[in-house]
């Protein structure tokens, strides 16, 4: 029993180490992308993924590692031609956890997650009394990005006004479970291709992938189809695919694809099933060969940048 409360000490000292050095985001130097794109309609807050690797033993990413600052700016990048065209851009750095806390699955619980969303909660504070002033936001994340928007969607749906300001918040690349629903219920799932105020959220594998550290085994998410924009599930073409696109960390797109997968949802695990892709042409050493985590907003990504327009062109209207 010493033991174990002397490691529990240590964990509880460095997490407190770290979460010492409060993040000061009324300085622009702590956001990777501080209103960026002015004078669009709406607003983007988007939660970086997953780029620091622990390699030097550390739960959470150290602010002033400018390499790691370096790849958090490169990972958003990826993904801002979702968003770009319709949104001016907030982003802002913070003391994400490292893969190592998600490759043992430590992240949805403990120190290492109440210092990344601390600063998340601190962000979104800020941005929402000094920089909103009455747009209408997108909410955007990957992977722990979507896991750390979804906490913050659960912060602030009692707040009054805030949902009706919310275009949609897309969440891929992290469950939503029945529990986190019925424990939340102001907040809804998107069931259809122009609803606003909603969740959007899906997660990518092969047809026999039955377990991944983003969807255990015996776990079930909520989801929409990217390519039909229904809930259920029924089958889509890959016809229905716009474009897969695969960015580089300046965010230029380096290869598109047109028409490479359809999909469908699993209606056992609420996973979203691509079917026309070779497991052996997206592997990686993250995560098992099926699991196509680090794919989800590429091989859908033209329609997600379609679907980001019409999402925001629909709440402009019906808020004429």
């Amino acid at each position: 029993m010493g033991r174990v409360l002397s490691i529990l000490a240590a964990i509880m000292l460095s997490a407190a180490a770290v979460s010492a050095a409060a993040v000061d985001y009324s300085d622009p130097s702590s956001w990777a992308y501080f209103g960026i794109g002015e004078g669009k309609e709406a607003d983007l807050f988007i939660i970086c993924p997953t780029v620091d690797m622990g390699l030097d033993g550390e739960d959470n990413m150290d602010m002033d590692d400018e390499k790691t600052r370096a790849s958090f700016t490169g990972a958003l990048n990826m993904e801002r031609g979702i968003y770009e065209d319709e949104c001016t851009m907030y982003a802002p750095f913070y003391r994400q956890m490292t893969f190592p806390v998600f490759a043992e699955e430590r992240s949805t619980e403990g120190p290492w997650l109440d210092i990344a969303y601390e600063d998340i909660s601190a962000a979104f504070a800020y941005y929402m009394e000094n920089l909103n002033d009455g747009r209408p936001i997108i909410l955007a994340g990957f992977s722990q990005g979507a896991q750390l928007a979804l906490m913050l969607l659960e912060e602030y749906s009692a707040v009054p006004g805030f949902l009706d300001s919310l275009i949609a918040a897309y969440c891929m690349g992290w469950r939503v479970t029945e529990d986190y629903l019925a424990s939340n219920p102001a907040l809804r799932m998107a069931e259809g291709e122009c609803d606003t105020g909603v969740i959007v959220s899906f997660n990518t594998e092969s047809p026999g992938t039955r377990d991944s550290i983003i969807v255990p085994e015996g776990v079930r998410t909520a989801g929409i189809n990217p390519l039909s924009w229904r809930c259920d599930s029924t089958p889509a073409g890959k016809e229905e695919c716009i474009g897969a696109c695969f960015t580089d960390y300046s965010g230029s797109v380096v290869s598109e694809i047109p028409y490479l997968t359809g999909a469908y949802l699993d209606p056992e695990r609420g996973t979203l099933k691509a079917v026309d892709i070779d497991p052996d042409d997206y592997t990686g050493p993250l995560f098992p060969d099926g699991v196509y985590h680090l794919y989800d907003y590429q091989f859908f990504f033209r329609n997600l940048e379609e679907n980001v327009s019409r999402r925001t062109e629909a709440w402009l209207l019906s808020h004429e």
